[in-house]
């Protein structure tokens, strides 16, 4: 019998972490397991409870477990001094900056932080009525309105009406957020902030308000941050003297990538699987990923889904050949094999 098969099954719909029932959903939330059965059990399932295994196992794949990384641990490391330092500053608060490619880990290691800032809140104030951490995404094309909306949405809110001036909702935001005891806020895909356009502009200044009117530590992601014009002008400056950066990379081969592969091998619920065949591939899992995480992920999850699907129930380099994951994996793995 497999218990808990309805627990993972993929008509799970979940609300998103931009809104505080996802984020606290996300928090709340245990690492995915599944216990494979044994061999001889796996065998006996007829065809229905074969296929609600499987579709369990599928589901299991769908979100194999975080693996912490070098990465996560700076992020963490950094975010926990930075709430520290900031808890009893009037003035202008340090911030942090997290930037690098797609795909290097960045939203991961941000939810990452929240969660474990969230838990230690919890812990030191059992049954408190308190929003410790605050998830938004810096809109496309942002102005202060979306971004004011961004909030409210999180908080739950009333919706935003016309006639609501900007700085309205801003106070009302700050004043949700300082009885709420909120002391984190974590603001996603900042790169789409340009301070080379007006909207940019105001935007910032936006910030600069939250900043300033709450007693939280603020931090911020987003792709190649120091590109895409987020330090640029007096703004910009006054941004970059109040953050701590932290760039996020693809990894080189080394040790650590080899820990990683390790990690999200034995993750896999397969019934064919050979075991450490992953890792007497991490050369080529390299080659194929361009040394990210987020890439490496996609392609170990895929392929054992595949694997569950096909029946081949493991995942090997013939299958994941047959694999596309995202254009600048691929586009990275033909150039080194053109260069070979």
């Amino acid at each position: 019998m497999v218990v808990g098969l309805e627990a993972l099954q993929g008509d799970d719909r979940r609300a998103p972490g931009t809104t505080l029932d996802g984020w606290r959903r996300f928090v709340n939330a245990d690492p995915p397991a599944f216990a494979l059965l044994a061999d001889d059990d796996w065998k006996e399932l007829d065809q229905r409870q074969r296929q609600n295994y499987d579709e369990a196992r599928i589901a299991y794949h769908s979100e194999m477990a975080i693996v912490t990384t070098s990465t996560i641990t700076e992020i963490a490391t950094e975010g926990r001094l930075l709430t520290l330092l900031n808890q009893r500053e009037d003035g202008a608060r340090r911030s942090l900056m997290v930037s690098g490619e797609a795909t290097t880990g960045k939203t991961t290691a941000i939810k990452q932080l929240g969660r474990t800032h969230e838990l230690r809140v919890r812990a030191r104030h059992p049954g408190a009525d308190r929003i410790p951490v605050v998830y938004v995404t810096a809109p496309p094309k942002g102005s202060p309105r979306k971004l004011a909306v961004e909030f409210a949405h999180f908080l739950q809110l009333p919706p935003v009406r016309p006639r609501h001036t900007v700085t309205d909702i801003a106070d009302a935001i700050c004043q949700v957020l300082v009885d709420a005891r909120t002391d984190l806020v974590i603001v996603d895909e900042i790169h789409n902030m340009n301070l080379e356009t007006r909207a940019g502009e105001d935007l910032s200044d936006h910030l600069k308000y939250f900043t300033e009117h709450l007693p939280a530590t603020f931090v911020f992601a987003g792709i190649e941050v120091e590109r895409s014009g987020v330090f640029t002008g007096i703004r910009g400056k006054q941004i970059a003297g109040r953050c701590v950066m932290i760039p996020t990379q693809a990894f080189p081969f080394n040790t650590e990538w080899k820990q990683l592969v390790a990690a999200m091998e034995s993750s896999l619920r397969l019934h064919g699987h050979e075991p450490d065949s992953l890792i007497k591939l991490a050369r080529y899992l390299h080659q194929r990923t361009g040394g990210t995480v987020g890439s490496l992920s996609h392609l170990i999850r895929k392929a054992a889904i595949k694997a569950i699907l096909g029946g081949e129930e493991a995942v090997t380099k013939g299958l994941m050949d047959t694999m596309k994951i995202d254009h600048i994996a691929d586009s990275s793995a033909r150039r080194s094999s053109n260069e070979r």
